[in-house]
């Protein structure tokens, strides 16, 4: 190759080397290119991982912050619950549950669980899942609101009467098959039938006293929610039984500061020491005194009366008294035994179970649900064995004769005579509204 102006290319090695040296060059050029695309891309693949973190970050911490910082939980309570088994089952720390438990034993209030009691838990989401305030119903009108104070290990409690509106509400039928059913079939609550049943239990066996075509009047208290829903039942304010054309009427009358019974148009109360009958809706099917026994084959003496009623029926304390006896009685299977006074004690036997809180030692008042009719023991069918012990002997409790209760007089009589025009008032509004 000869100097000059310009290189010139003599020969073919001359176009060679050249050739070489531009695919060299652009050989250089490329991989340079090329690692820097990576270098760019590997720097852009970190980039865009670390900002997607940070956007996950940032949308869950925006996603927490829109969740609602209290939840709740209801619960209504059923058959063999406990407030422990109920605290158990709460999705939080055994220092909680603890706390929890200890608050609502330390309420008189809450000393016995019932079915359907409704609870309410509300958590706190920022504190750890802790409880903020929870509220138990006592009844259908009461419930008790348990509040934190600053997050300390102590509740606050506060009662609170539900705003509900009482209706005064006034029934009468002819009754045509039962009692019970024709009470029904007006929309009457059966609570409200039982204590009719109960009142009237004293004076009236209803399987043989009441006959088809007799009648009854009825003014009750029922309570009702914003929505016009009967929530609860109150109190009788006045009956009326009239059997065969002859009237029983009750008025419900307050004769000291809490103090209520109910009197006959002559201002007798209807309470007696024991009740004529303690089942309802049941039938007399075996009366006191010799029989062959159904089991045993032969004669022998039987020592009380016998209701025939589906299992499950509703026994009541037919007096108020001690319970002596809730236990295992041999051929009267389940059977509870109270002592009323010093005189008279009642027997109840082959229960299918035992009332809430019936056991030896609990005391009891005239009405109250102390079990169940079964067929337990010696025994062919379900049915209520019922006995009256008076100074120690058995006797027939439907040939009782027992004194009544209060009678009013001077003073007393004249403020019931004054409560009992107010009733018989009402009772004529109440009927004008209907027609």
């Amino acid at each position: 190759m000869k100097k000059g102006r310009y290189l010139k290319f003599n020969n073919f090695k001359d176009y060679t080397v050249l050739f070489w040296l531009f695919l060299v060059t652009i050989l250089v050029i490329l991989i340079t290119v090329i690692h820097s695309n990576i270098k760019i891309n590997k720097y852009q693949q970190i980039k865009n991982t670390m900002e997607n973190i940070y956007l996950k970050k940032t949308f869950k911490e925006i996603t927490d912050s829109l969740k609602p910082r209290y939840t709740t939980i209801n619960y209504i309570s059923k058959e063999g619950d406990t407030y422990e088994n109920i605290i158990e089952n709460l999705k939080i720390n055994s220092e909680e549950k603890k706390l929890l438990i200890n608050t609502i034993l330390n309420e008189k209030s809450l000393k016995i669980l019932r079915i359907n009691q409704k609870f309410t838990f509300k958590f706190d989401h920022i504190t750890d899942q802790k409880i903020k305030e929870f509220k138990i119903q006592t009844d259908k009108k009461n419930e008790i609101l348990f509040t934190r104070i600053n997050d300390d290990k102590t509740y606050e409690k506060k009662k609170i009467k539900k705003n509900l509106t009482k209706n005064i509400v006034y029934k009468e039928t002819i009754i045509t098959n039962s009692l019970y059913n024709s009470a029904i079939d007006l929309g009457i609550k059966p609570s409200i039938i039982i204590e009719f049943a109960r009142l009237y239990g004293f004076q009236v066996d209803f399987q043989r006293d009441v006959w088809k075509d007799d009648s009854f009047q009825i003014i009750y208290e029922e309570f009702l929610n914003e929505d016009n829903k009967v929530i609860d039942t109150g109190e009788i304010i006045f009956a009326n039984l009239n059997l065969q054309n002859s009237d029983l009427q009750l008025y419900k009358y307050e004769y000291e500061k809490n103090k209520i019974d109910y009197f006959d148009e002559n201002g007798k109360s209807i309470k007696k020491t024991l009740m004529k009958t303690p089942i309802n809706g049941a039938r007399l099917s075996s009366s006191f005194g010799n029989r062959k026994h159904p089991i045993l084959g032969y004669t022998k003496m039987h020592t009380g009366t016998d209701f025939a009623a589906p299992t499950g029926t509703p026994i009541m304390a037919s007096g108020d008294g001690k319970v002596i006896k809730a236990g295992w009685c041999g051929g009267g299977g389940n059977c509870v035994k109270i002592k009323h006074n010093s005189t008279y004690q009642t027997v109840y036997a082959h229960m299918s179970k035992f009332g809430r809180g019936i056991k030896k030692g609990t005391k009891v008042k005239q009405g109250q649900i102390i079990g169940y009719v079964g067929s337990t023991g010696m025994s062919t069918g379900p049915h209520l064995h019922y006995e009256v012990i008076e100074n120690g002997k058995k006797i027939n409790s439907q040939k009782l004769k027992l004194p009544s209760g209060k009678i009013l007089k001077g003073d007393e009589r004249k403020k019931f005579e004054l409560s009992k025009i107010k009733i018989d008032v009402l009772k004529s509004n109440l009927i004008t509204k209907l027609n």
